[in-house]
This record gives structure tokens, sequence and C-alpha cells, in this order.
């Protein structure tokens, strides 16, 4: 049976996109071999930045922030990455 929404458009429309400094937590944390210790993913992607809702960030000075030192799994990560550097509306290139 087919939807009967198929003709309309997108239910959000979508603005201009506007380049966002920094990288996702997942797309850095996709990159890793979990278990992992925290010194292995400060030495493997440790320079690169991350989004946060007060700017880019290197995820070196991210990590500082949080007090684990092993992570199990690649949710305990983003999670631990998340609560150090906020969640919530990333700036765009341009509000930074």
């Amino acid at each position: 049976m087919a939807d009967d929404n198929e003709d309309e458009g997108p239910a959000v429309e979508l603005g201009e996109r506007e380049r966002v400094e920094g990288a996702p937590v997942a797309r850095l944390s996709s990159r890793l071999f979990w278990p992992i210790q925290k010194s292995e993913i400060v030495r493997k992607v440790g320079d690169q930045t991350v989004r946060t809702p007060d700017g880019p960030r290197k995820l070196s000075d991210v990590l500082e922030d949080v007090d684990e030192t092993y992570f199990q799994s690649e949710h305990e990560f983003t999670r631990e990455v998340r609560d150090a550097g906020g969640t919530g509306p990333v700036p765009t290139a341009d509000d930074s």
C-alpha cells in the first residue's frame, strides 16, 4: 500500500548549509576499537577538533575533564565526552 504523504515536501524546511567547525564525537569514536585506554585515544585522535556548544575544542582538552582512564565501550566514551564538553546547539563557523 502506498503512503499518502509521498507527494508532500519535507516535514521540516532545510535552510542553507552553514559550516560547523570540528567533527562529531561519534565520527572520532567510530575510528577506535573498544575497550581502550584514555591515553591511547589521546595518542590516536586527541589532536582532532570536536564540536561543543562552546565552540570547537581539541578532543585531548575535553578528555582532561574526564575522570575515567579506561572506556569499556564506544557508548561509555561518547557519554563521558558529551558530559565534559556539553550538549546543546553547536555554533556555526560564523557564530564563533
